[in-house]
């Protein structure tokens, strides 16, 4: 008897210096590691990609933006079902809201809260 195919695991990526986000898949704690891990997932689709601005000491959440942008601009934008901004900072989520949102990214504001609980999932593509 055969088995029914099963749906595949959701791409869910989170940049992070402190929280948890027990739905991400992966979890990058400073810019750094999240550009590699963005690079890493360059190819295939992220169903969702949640990003804190603050990563602690003077690190933020903008290198890995500036290469979401970049990807953007040369024509080649990361394929992403949704990003969600949950930072506590609010100057610092309106600018990445706004810088990704500039190159089309689909980007929602969200509280770290909010990633815990079940999201519908689109269809991966």
């Amino acid at each position: 008897m055969e088995e029914a195919p099963t749906a595949p695991t959701p791409v869910v990526l989170g940049i992070d210096d402190l929280r948890p986000l027990p739905g991400a898949t992966r979890i990058a704690r400073t810019s750094r590691e999240g550009t590699r891990l963005l690079e890493e997932h360059r190819d295939g689709f992220i169903d969702e990609l949640w990003l804190d601005h603050d990563l602690g000491g003077d690190d933020t959440v903008m290198p890995v933006v500036a290469l979401l942008e970049e990807a953007a601009f040369e024509g080649r934008p990361f394929r992403i079902g949704t990003v969600y901004v949950h930072s506590a900072n609010p100057v610092g989520s309106a600018s990445v809201v706004r810088s990704l949102t500039r190159w089309n990214y689909r980007v929602r504001r969200a509280s770290a809260q909010d990633q815990a609980a079940p999201t519908t999932r689109r269809p991966r593509r």
